[in-house]
């Protein structure tokens, strides 16, 4: 079994009751069946808050009405933890923000950025991150159904995405528009079933002439028709949030109020507001480009391979790509309502709400790729046509 984490893996620490948010609420925890029969063995007086606190119909812990988990107190601590120690705690619980993609002879590790702890980690980093290997003598059995040849390209288109949007020296523009190029080039292949020409896609763009053309394609976004088409784009996928499973109460109120903010008053102020916005962001905080990139990097690491399962790679790569736009979009609505200030607990808040309401939802994540499928980035969709 391979093992791959990304090397600040190891940096992170739960600060518990002094963390600005709780991964305690907000949504049901599961307590895997081990737990659960734990906790039927508990005596003493925490007994009945055990019996009280977990839905053992549903397996998971009981919420108040503002979606907090039974156990957890005033002050943000486990109650649960507290009486009975860190054994008693589900998988789930032990785990978090720790996430796992399984593969057949891989698991990949990465941490969320739904914690605030992680998104500062990544966020203040400024090298580019490396992903770490380490192997043991396990073996598991997988389903037949398991495509390693699929995987094994979709590994190697990662891994080169990854190398394109680490190279600073490029616009990162220029980079993004290089990984959804080879995903949708990719994605090709896949629904013809000519997969072993994958890799005839990554020599492609390897060369200068595909350089080139990408080059061409992103100087088009700056004609009044392309821009006209990216604010179509981006205001429809924006309203597409409307459309996800709501996981905290007071995230559709943030939404409606970036909305009012950006598209209120129509495309052309729009473009001025972001056009100042980008003006300031690049004077007064330069490292926002670097933090752009780990976040895609982050996105294309965690998913682009799990479409091993279901063939779905530019969707995937898509919603990489979109996810950090909206964080943008949403940072720039704080910027206005900051009075055009902004500081990093800014980027981190949004960072982190953004990632917990998406991927913390099976739902929302399936429903966000199907919507990138629908509508895919203006000028792809061009080049979709030309195929």
């Amino acid at each position: 079994m391979l093992y791959t984490i990304p090397d600040y893996y190891r940096q992170f620490h739960c600060v518990a009751g002094a963390c600005e948010d709780t991964c305690c609420t907000g949504w049901q925890i599961v307590a895997d069946k081990s737990a659960l029969r734990q906790y039927k063995k508990v005596t003493g007086e925490y007994r009945k808050e055990i019996r009280t606190g977990v839905d053992w119909k549903e397996g998971a812990f009981r919420q108040d009405e503002e979606k907090r988990c039974y156990f957890l107190n005033e002050d943000n601590l486990c109650n649960m933890y507290t009486a009975l120690g860190e054994k008693a705690l589900c998988k789930t619980c032990k785990r978090y923000p720790r996430h796992i993609e399984e593969f057949e002879g891989v698991r990949e590790m990465t941490l969320s950025v739904s914690c605030p702890e992680v998104a500062k980690i990544l966020l203040q980093r400024k090298e580019p991150v490396q992903f770490l290997i380490h192997e043991d003598e396990k073996e598991e059995c997988w389903d037949d159904a398991f495509d390693p040849f699929l995987y094994s390209l979709l590994a190697d288109a990662r891994t080169m995405m990854i190398q394109i949007l680490q190279n600073r020296e490029l616009s990162l523009n220029l980079r993004t528009g290089l990984v959804l190029a080879i995903a949708h080039d990719l994605q090709i292949r896949i629904q013809k079933q000519e997969i072993f020409d994958g890799e005839m896609v990554l020599e492609k763009y390897r060369t200068e002439k595909a350089m080139d053309y990408i080059k061409g394609q992103i100087a088009k976004l700056y004609t009044e028709e392309e821009k006209h088409r990216f604010y179509e784009f981006m205001t429809e996928t924006f309203r597409d949030q409307y459309r996800l499973e709501r996981l905290r109460d007071n995230w559709e109120p943030h939404l409606l109020e970036t909305e009012q903010w950006l598209y209120g008053k129509g495309e052309a102020h729009y473009y001025e507001l972001r056009n100042a916005f980008e003006g300031w962001m690049a004077e007064k905080m330069p490292e926002f480009e670097i933090q752009k990139e780990q976040l895609l990097v982050y996105f294309l690491s965690t998913y682009l391979c799990g479409a091993v399962y279901d063939g779905h790679a530019y969707s995937k790569a898509q919603m990489a790509v979109v996810s950090v736009l909206l964080m943008q979009e949403i940072l720039m609505a704080q910027w206005i309502k900051n009075e055009k200030e902004l500081y990093f607990e800014d980027l981190v808040d949004t960072v982190y709400r953004f990632s917990r309401e998406l991927e913390h939802s099976d739902p929302n994540l399936n429903l966000m790729e199907r919507l990138m499928s629908e509508r895919p980035v203006p000028w792809f969709a061009k080049k979709a046509a030309e195929e």
